[in-house]
């Protein structure tokens, strides 16, 4: 099982946190001809042999790589404007399809779940899923609910809300696995206290629906990954 978590961190940092806006520009433009896809294929085949950190799984480190790669390519070879929320999941879904495959082929064991011997990953990979990776997950589900004005100029600082989102999560995560529930309900209520004014002066019945999905989307992925990890660790 922990090489199956390693090998989603790898993941993860490489698909979310390592790939600029300006690397998926590219490769969308460009597709097979873009250098990036290349390199992006490169740098996920790396991660994962830099984290499982064992000499004789560089041969499934080349697999995982050369199929994310061609994964990518499907996707910014097929996808339209209006299907790329779909291609980001059914993207997202192979990949992790892979990564379980690998796992079994290495270790010859379907993912066994009580068997995780270093929970330092875990918790690592928990926390960095919930910063970037998750504001890009939660950004593409909502995506088909955009408000017409959600993009209007206003008073906000830049990307506020994005990492209001991240720190959010990061407490929840933090309260789940210290045991204090209570402090999530605090949360909650201090973030819609402050949210009400704001929405209550946009008269946006559209924007209001669509922060408190995302909000409810935020807080729930918090929770769950919370819960699974504190299960898995404990």
């Amino acid at each position: 099982m922990i090489i199956f978590v390693k090998l989603f961190l790898a993941h993860i940092i490489g698909d979310f946190l390592l790939q600029p806006n300006s690397w998926v520009s590219d490769k969308e433009k460009k597709k097979n001809k873009s250098i990036y896809l290349y390199i992006h294929t490169l740098l996920h085949g790396f991660l994962a042999w830099i984290l499982v950190c064992e000499t004789n799984f560089i041969g499934f480190a080349i697999v995982l790589a050369v199929t994310h790669g061609f994964i990518d390519y499907l996707k910014i070879r097929f996808q339209k404007n209006k299907t790329k929320r779909t291609w980001f999941m059914v993207d997202q879904a192979l990949h992790i399809l892979v990564l379980i495959g690998i796992t079994y082929l290495y270790t010859n064991e379907f993912l066994a779940f009580y068997k995780l011997e270093n929970s330092f990953w875990l918790l690592l990979t928990g926390i960095i899923f919930l910063t970037k990776p998750a504001s890009i997950l939660i950004k593409n589900i909502i995506s088909i609910w955009t408000p017409e004005n959600k993009n209007h100029h206003d008073d906000s600082l830049s990307n506020a809300g994005n990492y209001i989102g991240i720190l959010e999560r990061l407490f929840i995560f933090s309260f789940i696995i210290t045991g204090h529930f209570e402090a999530i309900g605090f949360l909650l209520a201090a973030k819609s206290i402050f949210r009400f004014g704001d929405l209550k002066e946009a008269k946006d019945r559209k924007l209001t629906e669509y922060v408190l999905i995302g909000t409810l989307l935020s807080f729930g992925i918090a929770l769950l990954t919370g819960l699974l990890i504190q299960h898995f660790q404990f």
